[in-house]
């Protein structure tokens, strides 16, 4: 904000409460500070939406798409040959062009009605194929990891930008004022690479930037009130605080304190709700069973997949659960290990959340989207392992009015580019936000007398995968 635009300000605001002060309200508003003290209030979208919700399945790291969903016969007849010429020169990132071709050792049996063929990796997953729209053309923009989790989750290889999440959320509000509107599972094992900006609120007010909620007898940090302090002198302590800061904002227009202040009353009210929404000891053990909490392989991934099925039902928005941990699926080197491990941890439990999501009546509209920051190449790295690929790769949406039951576009024969059906970040992104009801060129936010979007100027919807 320039001096002359802050002196402007200081002049409408001492002009009493006549056109002066409409003024004022017009150029806060118009740089996306109007003084709402009630900005997670719930908001209507656009047009009528299918999806409420969303919980998003991130794969960090990057899953093999042409050893998960994306079967490539031709890659398997050119096993151990190099690339041919005719696929023309491809940029990865550790120089793996000029390697040898691996196929893959899964098999691609076709499941349920819509017999889609589904990697033997993910069994369970498979059984509700028919309630999936598989996405095989996707595309990114960069060959790394930062720039290609920033992409995918905020629609720009350049950290600081609002997150997807974070839209979500101020675009809508909150269904539940004493939960986030958008909340952050990460893997006990470490952050994805490119860390807290995945799910940060960049230039949007921080009230929408995702809170984190992690496992153990503390999953919210710093949510209990320290030893001696009553629910009662908390509040006063609180009411106190508010007071002040409002007082201090009077005088100024503050983005971050208004956030601030919100941030504090909400964290107050958690104190009291959030407790059982993280309780899973009222859940039965058929529940529990058919989240994999009964192995330990795969309970600490059905914990969080069953917590973001007790957010999604008491109005959380917009809900990511990560799956591995600061090196994931990054499989450079024995990629049946690496996967095989992930692939077991993951895929139960995602299967259990459709389904279970699907017979409370939920998934109808709750969007389940699965994906990673990018795919891999079919060419290997290494004896066993495959390179990043932004090029072509695999993601799929469940639920929240998606058209199920088929698989869109494709990628070329050897699972290298994205050829049919072309899906890039912005297009995935624009289609979520039409199933939230957002035409997501009108979803704009006026920064630095820019109205900003999630999806700059690019961006389709999917038609396709829209039921």
């Amino acid at each position: 904000m320039n001096s002359a635009s802050t002196n402007r300000r200081a002049f409408l605001r001492s002009a009493g409460c006549g056109f002066g002060s409409l003024a004022l309200a017009a150029m806060l508003a118009e740089d996306g500070l109007a003084e709402d003290h009630d900005s997670l209030a719930p908001k209507k979208p656009h047009h009528a939406p299918t999806a409420k919700r969303v919980i998003f399945l991130f794969m960090s790291g990057g899953p093999s798409h042409v050893d998960t969903f994306d079967p490539k016969p031709e890659l398997t007849r050119l096993h151990g040959e190099k690339l041919p010429a005719s696929f023309g020169p491809v940029k990865t990132r550790r120089a793996v062009d000029k390697n040898k071709l691996r196929a893959s050792k899964r098999t691609f049996p076709k499941h349920g009605q819509s017999g889609i063929e589904v990697s033997d990796w993910f069994p369970e997953i498979a059984k509700c194929i028919d309630d999936i729209c598989v996405l095989r053309g996707c595309k990114g923009d960069s060959v790394t990891h930062p720039e290609s989790v920033y992409l995918m989750n905020t629609g720009s290889i350049l950290m600081g930008r609002p997150c997807l999440g974070a839209w979500a959320a101020y675009g809508l509000g909150s269904e539940n004022r004493n939960m986030p509107a958008f909340v952050v599972l990460p893997d006990p094992g470490g952050w994805p690479k490119g860390g807290a900006p995945a799910w940060g609120n960049g230039f949007l007010p921080s009230m929408f930037q995702g809170t984190v909620i992690q496992g153990g007898d503390a999953p919210i940090r710093n949510l209990a009130n320290p030893p001696g302090v009553s629910n009662e002198q908390q509040r006063r302590t609180l009411d106190f605080i508010a007071e002040s800061n409002r007082e201090h904002l009077a005088s100024r227009s503050d983005g971050d304190l208004a956030g601030r202040i919100a941030a504090y009353e909400l964290a107050f009210r958690m104190q009291s709700h959030a407790p059982e929404v993280v309780d899973l000891t009222k859940e039965t053990d058929e529940t529990k069973k058919l989240y994999g909490l009964d192995r330990k392989e795969t309970a600490e991934f059905g914990t969080r997949c069953l917590l973001a099925r007790r957010m999604a039902e008491r109005g959380v928005r917009f809900i990511q659960v990560y799956s591995g941990d600061t090196n994931g699926w990054d499989a450079h080197s024995d990629l049946e290990a690496n996967h095989g491990k992930l692939c077991l941890q993951s895929d139960k439990p995602i299967a259990g959340l459709l389904t279970d999501l699907k017979r409370r009546g939920l998934l109808k509209d709750t969007l389940v989207v699965w994906g990673g920051e990018f795919g891999r190449t079919p060419m290997t790295e290494g004896t066993n392992g495959r390179d990043h690929n932004p090029h072509g790769f695999s993601m799929w949406l469940a639920g929240g009015g998606v058209k199920s039951g088929q698989a869109i576009g494709a990628t070329d024969a050897v699972g290298l580019r994205a050829a049919e059906g072309i899906a890039h970040v912005h297009d995935v992104h624009a289609t979520i936000l039409h199933l939230l009801g957002f035409n997501h060129l009108r979803l704009t936010y006026r920064h630095n007398g820019r109205s900003e979007r999630l999806t700059d100027n690019a961006g389709e919807v999917i038609d396709a995968a829209i039921a």
